[in-house]
């Protein structure tokens, strides 16, 4: 019995050590997993912090490019306003010349008719002056020819 019983007792041992082998491999499991496990969660809070980053500099870069346009749009506003003055002032101008030109046009025309009722009415003159003188000059021969007659 002697033999068994040490048997017995190796095999207790043997088992004990097995289990000890498993228990410290379960245990270096569980380190591992927590290793394994807090290495994810670095990462995972460093891939939150680079992706909080992205965030920042897209909203940097949104606001920017949104700020341009707004500079862009203002800028154009304001030289399509200068643009338009600059256009009214030129039409006022045209406009200004073109009336000036118009009552230059109408005073010539005005001085024109003038002169041209100027000389008709002198030349009515000068004709009623010849009709006159041609009845005289006939008037007078009619009475060379009458007294000649006679």
């Amino acid at each position: 019995m002697r033999l068994t019983r040490c048997g017995h007792e190796l095999q207790e041992i043997m088992l004990q050590r097995v289990f000890s082998q498993i228990a410290s491999v379960k245990k270096d499991m569980i380190i591992l997993e927590k290793s394994e496990f807090s290495t994810l969660l670095a990462e995972n809070e460093k891939v939150k912090v680079e992706l909080l980053q992205l965030k920042v500099q897209l909203a940097d870069v949104m606001n920017k490019v949104r700020f341009d346009n707004i500079l862009d749009m203002n800028s154009e506003k304001s030289s399509m306003k200068e643009m338009k003055s600059e256009h009214e002032k030129r039409l006022m101008e045209s406009r200004t010349e073109i009336m000036e030109m118009n009552a230059e046009q109408n005073c010539h025309l005005t001085r024109s008719n003038m002169k041209i009722d100027t000389e008709v009415a002198g030349l009515k003159t000068m004709l009623e002056a010849h009709k006159l003188d041609t009845i005289k000059y006939l008037a007078g021969k009619k009475s060379v020819i009458h007294v000649s007659m006679h």
